[in-house]
């Protein structure tokens, strides 16, 4: 799966991957009066705004990008209903050719590691069939249990070529709590990476691993640390925009290739209309506010790998 994207971004020439992550005050009041008009204001009607809402800007979008990445719980908020609307946004997305990285987090062992493995990567038997249940083609993962939690991951996508990126540096400002500790004098997120690379070298595509990490853009300079220390394997990297990260910050993340990252913007991208910058656009027109978003990322980005050489 590592090589379809790949494959999708050197077609799009855009390493990004919008993150579809809804939240009621992002969807314009037209899609939610025509969703409330038709199931009440109910959860049903919520997952049907978020699904109307979703499907508007992968249509805008899907020529420009190679990957979505739709966060579980801003559906799961929702209930049954919401995880139907993030069923159909992962179905519809691989119909336009995109590769869905599911933002799900799992991490646990034994059997509960390898359910979530199945119900996110893999197929579930049923009697005679079987069936892919989310058939997302990446999961995030979360690492702290051990390779207990990762192995059955590793082992759905070897069966099912797929792609799981693991935690190691997050974006977020308390990150360092645990993951900046020194354990015999080096970064607890440096071991992590460590492991990355080893697990990966067991679920190799042509040239990069189908084992990925996941490492803030708000922190660069460990991002530069840890593409040494992970030379195989793909970075998505969160935090670009919204969360403060830009595309210098990002030069470092990528091999002299310019590949080996994939970088992540979720409502810069999706609630762009919102802001000053697109604002001409309006609620009306949110979805080609997104499209102008990923244009202005798109370059962005080139921009700051073109000055690294």
């Amino acid at each position: 799966m590592i090589d379809q994207l790949i494959a999708n971004i050197k077609k799009t020439n855009a390493p990004i991957v919008v993150g579809l992550d809804p939240m009621m005050k992002f969807i314009p009041e037209q899609i939610q009066k025509a969703a409330f008009a038709e199931y009440g204001e109910t959860l049903k009607g919520a997952a049907e705004a978020i699904w109307q809402y979703n499907k508007g800007i992968v249509d805008a979008v899907a020529d420009l990008i190679p990957a979505v990445k739709p966060q579980i719980a801003m559906y799961e908020q929702f209930g049954v209903a919401g995880l139907i609307a993030f069923q159909k946004t992962v179905a519809y997305c691989k119909e336009k050719g995109l590769v869905v990285i599911g933002d799900v987090k799992r991490g646990d062992i034994g059997s509960t590691s390898e359910a979530y493995a199945v119900a996110h990567l893999g197929k579930v038997v049923v009697g005679e069939k079987s069936y892919a249940p989310f058939d997302e083609d990446f999961a995030t993962v979360n690492p702290y249990l051990g390779s207990d939690g990762i192995n059955p991951f590793i082992k759905v996508c070897k069966e099912e070529n797929k792609g799981i990126f693991v935690l190691v540096k997050t974006s977020n400002p308390s990150s360092g709590e645990f993951q900046d500790r020194l354990v015999d004098g080096r970064p607890l997120y440096e071991i992590v990476g460590e492991k990355v690379a080893e697990w990966g070298s067991e679920c190799m595509g042509s040239e990069y691993s189908n084992v990925g990490a996941v490492v803030g853009a708000t922190y660069p300079e460990m991002g530069k640390a840890l593409r040494k220390v992970m030379p195989k394997s793909y970075i998505l990297v969160p935090g670009y925009g919204a969360q403060g990260g830009k595309g210098a910050d990002l030069v470092h993340f990528f091999n002299e290739d310019g590949l080996g990252a994939i970088v992540n913007s979720s409502r810069g991208i999706i609630a762009a209309y919102q802001q000053e910058k697109y604002a001409q656009f309006g609620a009306a027109n949110y979805a080609d506010a997104s499209r102008q978003a990923v244009i202005d990322m798109r370059e962005d980005i080139a921009q700051a790998l073109q000055g690294r050489k």
